[in-house]
């Protein structure tokens, strides 16, 4: 199927695509923040420049868009346009999500990572779930976790 809109507006569109402060983690870092929880963001001497980092507890939490991520669920999708591109884009990405969990590991950090179908989409988490579970972890001690929809 080809693209609904002209290239130019596609390139548009995707460079509109922030990053950091993402609605997802504006709403994890909310609700964690409410709770009493005080954290650092996008830490660039720490691997993969986690986007919370709770130095108190050495952890760190990574919130990946399921999209850019290549997560398997109801949310990630191939795209049908320029598939060699986005195979091998997704693919860096998930490579790179491997290296750094390693990197942070070997120094000594926590690492919880928040799938964006746990906040949005057909088995999201209620958010009072998701917040319960992300603060257990962190004081848990445990060593790595993944928080994914349904």
């Amino acid at each position: 199927m080809a693209d609904v809109v002209d290239p130019a507006t596609r390139s548009r569109m995707m460079s509109g695509i922030r990053g950091k402060n993402t609605r997802p983690e504006m709403l994890v870092r909310r609700h964690l923040h409410a709770r009493g929880f005080r954290y650092r963001l996008h830490v660039k001497t720490l691997p993969g420049k986690p986007d919370i980092v709770l130095p108190r507890y050495r952890a760190v939490i990574l919130i990946h868009g399921c999209f850019w991520h290549g997560h398997d669920c109801q949310l990630f999708k191939w795209p049908s346009t320029r598939q060699e591109f986005w195979c091998a884009k997704i693919g860096r990405n998930r490579k790179k999500d491997a290296e750094t969990l390693v990197e942070l590991e070997a120094i000594g950090w926590r690492v919880l990572s928040v799938w964006e179908c746990a906040i949005k989409g057909r088995q999201r988490l209620s958010v009072e779930d998701l917040i319960e579970r992300i603060s257990s972890w962190i004081v848990s001690g445990s060593s790595q976790d993944v928080i994914r929809g349904g």
